[in-house]
């Protein structure tokens, strides 16, 4: 994967340092790592060949790693003869463009930071999706910032004290969402954020948000004809420069960038696809169907318990904030699969759901949603009495619905998301020691849901909803969990779906055109049929899922590895002893499924600590 790391500010010199930061940028793919260090300031850059772009002049340095663009057709002229950072610099050093300007002026996947020696300014920015994340940290008047907190911690300066926040923030939401981190007095941008520091003081503010138009009057076909246009041209981008295959569990969006590449190439793709022995999980029939119809050399590999407790400790170290998203280890080994084959970059389907209304929930909360028509009057003083007073009402089984029904209609959004929450399900107080908890706050995980929320200006529920998952389930889960399994593989990753013109087109859409009653994404399907095989158009969701509860049950393996973990997780006063064994025994007995996702989550936890004490 690589990325960019580096400081601003005195108490620095030792040249030695900025090569220390970049170390663990770079220590699973082994990228080369370009530096530069001055009198208050140093950087590095550790990325594949076309993925770093460096420029230094007058104390002044400026760094991106990622394949960015200029937007405008003057600066991307500049930039194709002089490079996207020494353009950068020329318009910071003459002042001719500030720090709004310039992030706003680029595209695509990317870091930015401009270093000012003489001015005493930085800037730092990640692009318009999150792709590729940054870290800061203020050291008294010294910004420290890395693509990693690894590489950050490694300064002199950096506090790296774990914080209760993010981990109480992280057992909830099994990532650790941004701005925070596991660590006191560390953030990180938010997509499309950027950060000026000036004497000794930062200033975040976004420089891009996805602006939704929602009275679109193009027709089918001109939408349709816009949008094939959009993934030929954005699968091609994403091609270019790099030996190509793709990710396809045989779900709508893998199977449409299969197609799509097929289709751009004139010839059948590397396609990989990741299988398992357990009923339920194993959607390897599905991807078949999309390679035969699109006629891609196809790759499969089944994932065996083994494999899962051999790369547990791979996916923590990689890792530097907790992660609980299970199905980042068959992803490493998909993309393991394809590096052996030569690949260089992965297309992954990521974002088709968040741009064209496709998770599950949607269609649910356009159900509840409804109960919002209903006169508050009529509700109040004649629906809910009727329902919640009727006698013996809890034996009759539609008296129950209604009733759950309504408590989960009148929670407020977007707190009904989580009506469901694994957490919240247990009780942190349950879960969690009292000294733990009296450091966090256990309304601070809604809390910021509701921050997100309320940022959006869409007026429809799905677009409110898509902008809060392009945040929370893109840029904190998904991004990372394939961003991460394909830098321990060794391979790049492009997603075509993320490029700025197919994000630009998707906020076109009508709210009805992606969510229609509760058909999910029906533009998407409809634009596609004739493309797609029926079969994976009208499927159901799944994707690469992992049966480790299942698993979990008969695999030696796997129960003495979780069982270490959570053992050792016990000592550090965070979970009660007493939940560790209710979940270990009769949780785990009664629902190996369900129960095992709250297992997995502490054992990457402590697999977490393990590996960053490994580091020190």
């Amino acid at each position: 994967m690589g990325g960019l790391c580096g400081w601003l500010g005195h108490g620095v010199n030792d040249p030695g340092v900025i090569d220390r930061m970049a170390a663990p940028l770079a220590r699973f793919d082994g990228v080369p790592i370009e530096s530069m260090h001055g009198h208050l300031a140093g950087v590095a850059v550790a990325a594949r060949s076309g993925s770093a772009d460096v420029h230094r002049r007058d104390g002044l340095m400026v760094a991106l790693w990622g394949h960015p663009v200029l937007t405008t057709p003057d600066l991307a002229r500049q930039a194709a003869s002089n490079g996207v950072a020494a353009t950068l610099a020329a318009h910071w050093h003459d002042g001719r463009m500030g720090a709004e300007q310039l992030c706003a002026a680029l595209g695509g996947p990317f870091a930015l930071c401009i270093l000012d020696e003489h001015r005493g300014e930085a800037v730092l920015a990640v692009d318009r999706l999150g792709i590729h994340p940054l870290t800061w940290q203020l050291a008294g008047e010294t910004l420290l910032f890395a693509s990693s907190a690894d590489a950050l911690n490694r300064h002199p300066l950096a506090r790296a004290e774990v914080d209760a926040q993010g981990l109480y923030n992280y057992v909830y939401f099994h990532m650790v969402p941004s701005p925070g981190t596991a660590y006191k007095d560390q953030q990180r941008l938010l997509p499309g954020e950027f950060l000026h520091y000036r004497q000794g003081r930062t200033e975040t503010r976004p420089y891009w948000q996805i602006a939704f138009h929602e009275d679109g009057k193009r027709s089918f076909e001109d939408l349709r004809d816009d949008f094939l246009a959009h993934l030929r041209s954005s699968v091609r981008q994403a091609s270019a420069g790099a030996k190509i295959g793709a990710f396809l569990s045989g779900g709508t969006d893998s199977s449409t960038i299969a197609g799509i590449l097929c289709d751009v190439n004139g010839a059948g793709a590397d396609t990989y696809s990741i299988g398992f022995e357990a009923q339920g999980y194993d959607e390897m029939e599905y991807a078949r169907i999309a390679s035969r119809h699109f006629g891609t050399k196809h790759h499969e590999y089944y994932v065996t318990p083994d494999d899962v407790a051999a790369a547990i400790p791979q996916v923590a170290a990689v890792c530097d904030q907790p992660f609980g998203n299970a199905s980042a280890v068959p992803a490493f080994y998909c993309a393991r699969m394809a590096r052996a084959d030569g690949v260089t970059r992965m297309l992954g389907g990521d974002g088709g759901d968040e741009l064209f209304g496709g998770n599950e929930r949607y269609a649910k909360q356009h159900v509840f949603a409804l109960y919002e028509r209903v006169p508050q009057l009529f509700r109040k003083a004649l629906l809910e009495p009727a329902v919640f007073n009727f006698p013996g009402g809890e034996r009759v089984r539609l008296l129950r619905k209604a009733r759950s029904y309504i408590e989960q209609a009148s929670v407020a959004m977007p707190a009904r998301l989580e009506t469901y929450n694994l957490l919240g399900r247990y009780g942190p107080q349950q879960v969690f020691t009292d000294d733990f908890l009296a450091g966090a706050d256990i309304g601070q995980p809604l809390a910021s849901l509701a921050r997100t929320y309320g940022r959006s200006e869409a007026k429809s529920l799905i677009n409110r909803m898509l902008a809060l998952d392009l945040k929370v389930t893109l840029a904190d889960n998904d991004l990372p969990k394939v961003m991460k399994a394909c830098e321990l593989a060794g391979v790049e990753v492009a997603f075509p779906f993320l490029n700025d013109a197919m994000v630009q087109f998707s906020a076109g859409l009508t709210p009805q055109q992606k969510l229609n009653g509760t058909q999910l994404r029906w533009f998407f399907k409809e634009a596609l049929k004739g493309f797609l095989p029926m079969e994976i158009i009208t499927k159901q969701k799944h994707g690469f899922g992992l049966p480790f509860g299942v698993w979990l049950q008969r695999h030696k393996a796997l129960q003495q590895l979780a069982s270490d973990s959570l053992h050792d997780l016990k000592k550090r006063g965070i979970v009660r002893g007493a939940f560790i064994e209710q979940l270990t025994g009769q949780h785990l007995t009664e629902h190996a499924g369900y129960h095992g996702t709250m297992v997995w989550v502490l054992m990457m936890l402590e697999q977490w600590f393990r590996q960053r004490e490994a580091l020190r």
